[in-house]
């Protein structure tokens, strides 16, 4: 068994308490829990293939509850819609679902790149208190920034 996964998660561990980023605290916790008992490599790899989109679920789950519960409806969202910022906020939902298209295509095409987006994602989350649905937001912006300097070459 290679040691340097572990001292890694250890080491985003630390970073993560120091930070206070209780997220990457457990996240890391886990995997390192995962892997002190054996069950990475059956684990690990559904986690790796399936775990974004796991992660979204709970996320739409998470913003849909105000739907579930009532206090938001057709009324509210009728409403809302008269206000000039939730039309910014309507666009910038569809931009960035566009933009986390794009990052999936940079994944699947270039997935050497992860290491970097990954990277970055903990600096963000460990040093300025992000949080961490950077990877394909990332690889989206990525992509874009690679295609508009592709067209002066």
């Amino acid at each position: 068994m290679s040691w340097s996964p572990v001292l890694f998660l250890f080491l985003l561990l630390g970073i993560g308490l120091i930070a206070r980023n209780y997220s990457l605290v457990f996240s890391a916790g886990v995997l390192l829990l995962v892997k002190a008992v054996g069950l990475d490599t059956k684990i690990f790899p559904h986690l790796q293939a399936k775990g974004i989109n796991w992660g979204v679920t709970v996320i739409t789950i998470s913003v849909l509850v105000p739907v579930a519960s009532g206090s938001i409806g057709f009324k509210e969202l009728g409403e809302s819609l008269r206000s000039p910022y939730a039309w910014i906020a309507l666009g910038s939902g569809i931009a960035v679902a566009l933009i986390a298209k794009n990052g999936l295509v940079l994944l699947a095409d270039d997935p050497h790149l992860t290491a970097a987006l990954v990277f970055g994602t903990i600096i963000a989350v460990s040093l300025f208190k992000g949080v961490a649905v950077g990877p394909l937001i990332g690889a989206g912006i990525a992509y874009m920034c690679m295609r508009f300097i592709e067209l002066f070459k």
